[in-house]
């Protein structure tokens, strides 16, 4: 299992510095090749990793990290470091 982790791993950090990008495909809260990689990492290594890929602010990543130990809340962190969502609970919103 730890080699399928590994190679899944490695092979998506390639894509990400392989991937050719310019200024232009770069979008604040989207999906983005930073992102991708921000969303495995939260994933599969620490929950709370992917937000500060992301340069969310300090608050947030905590929160990831604690909360994100639960087993649900792993998904949660991984899908919100994914799709690269600004805010959240901090500033009124769910």
């Amino acid at each position: 299992m730890n080699k399928i982790i590994s190679v899944f791993s490695l092979l998506t950090v390639l894509t990400v510095l392989y991937s050719p990008v310019n200024a232009a495909q770069i979008s604040k809260s989207g999906i983005s090749g930073k992102s991708v990689l921000a969303g495995v990492l939260s994933l599969i290594i620490w929950p709370g990793i992917g937000q500060a890929v992301n340069d969310e602010p300090g608050k947030k990543v905590l929160t990831h990290g604690i909360i994100g130990l639960l087993p649900p809340f792993r998904f949660w962190s991984g899908y919100d470091a994914l799709v690269d969502r600004h805010g959240g609970y901090w500033e009124g919103k769910v």
